[in-house]
């Protein structure tokens, strides 16, 4: 490092060797701390370094509060589950979904079950078309052990949305609509 931009809380003070940089700080009673490291030249800043690991840390802290960490919710069903039991988890699953989180649905075969493989793929078939509109399928249907899985991403595309809202001529009843 041969020249560096050295700068102060009033701005520019301009390019100089690390050495006169460093003298320049100490007469100032602080340190000379390098900011951008990959300009040319680098750029140093004259400042308390006490202060800048806590403007660091404060920032960091700042940013992992708006990160949103995605989970890997699981549902369990039977090849045997019942319809309403279906529906249910079914809820369950899209409002996981909705929040931003992936979704591993699992049947798992008890006994003699794992011989009708047919029906945990037609359960979770289902499933792949009741979250359709908000969710697409991340892993294929795979039968692990004694268990089968799949499993579902949410839809970033904004189907849902445009859904939802109804078109002009669909709020009309059906006597009112022209040919």
């Amino acid at each position: 490092m041969a020249q560096v931009r050295v700068i102060d809380d009033a701005g520019q003070l301009g390019v100089m060797s690390p050495a006169e940089g460093i003298k320049l700080a100490r007469q100032r009673g602080l340190d000379l701390i390098e900011i951008v490291p990959n300009a040319t030249p680098p750029v140093c800043k004259i400042m308390d370094f006490g202060k800048f690991k806590y403007e660091q840390t404060k920032k960091d802290k700042l940013q992992r509060k708006h990160q949103h960490v995605t989970q890997l919710k699981e549902l369990r069903f039977h090849p045997n589950t019942d319809d309403h039991d279906f529906e249910f988890k079914t809820r369950h699953a899209r409002r996981f979904l909705e929040e931003g989180h992936k979704l591993k649905a699992t049947v798992v075969f008890k006994g003699r079950e794992i011989t009708y493989k047919e029906h945990g793929e037609e359960l979770l078939r289902r499933l792949a078309e009741k979250l359709a509109d908000l969710a697409k399928v991340d892993q294929v249907a795979k039968l692990e052990g004694r268990s089968m899985a799949m499993i579902f991403a949410p839809d970033k595309g904004g189907k849902k949305k445009a859904e939802s809202t109804p078109k002009p001529d669909e709020t009309k009843p059906k006597s009112e609509k022209t040919p």
